[in-house]
């Protein structure tokens, strides 16, 4: 019976770490992270299932975290070099290529499925968001990608006579 009571003593002695907070560390990064990868992933599980409406939310949700990060990031900008505040930007950092990268794939997408007018707000909307330098190899992308879309589809163009 004695294997019992150490047992609950033990469970009691946990509990009481994470109350207090030693040794139980509660890692929020790598929560978000793995946030992060869960809407990805559904943002992919939902384009192979045809579910573009859903794909779209899971995006949005990555790009929302990425805001909130950002907003972080720029509050704790006196903190310069503490590592929470470098691993927040990494987050970030992470979340917005993601979010591009789908954005991308989305567009991809539109054009496999000839839906062209889709195909280009997407690649449209990656050239209007995503605005910072960092950015600029996701916006060249898309802005390839439109070219792309004109050999396809041209542009209608309407005359006057």
């Amino acid at each position: 019976m004695t294997r019992p009571r150490f047992a609950s003593h033990r469970s009691l002695l946990l509990v009481a770490c994470c109350l207090i907070g030693a040794g139980c560390a509660h890692d929020t990064y790598q929560e978000r992270a793995n946030m992060i990868k869960n809407h990805a992933d559904a943002f992919y599980n939902s384009l192979k299932a045809n579910r573009v409406e859903s794909a779209i939310r899971d995006n949005e949700q990555i790009e929302a975290m990425a805001s909130q990060m950002g907003d972080t990031v720029r509050k704790r900008a006196g903190q310069q070099g503490t590592t929470a505040v470098e691993r927040e930007f990494a987050l970030m950092t992470t979340a917005n290529e993601a979010a591009a990268t789908n954005w991308l794939a989305l567009g991809q997408y539109f054009t496999i499925k000839r839906q062209y007018p889709q195909a280009r707000a997407t690649y449209q909307r990656v050239i209007d968001t995503y605005t910072n330098p960092t950015d600029r190899p996701y916006r060249e992308q898309a802005l390839r990608a439109v070219r792309d879309l004109d050999m396809l589809n041209p542009p209608s163009t309407t005359t006057n006579p």
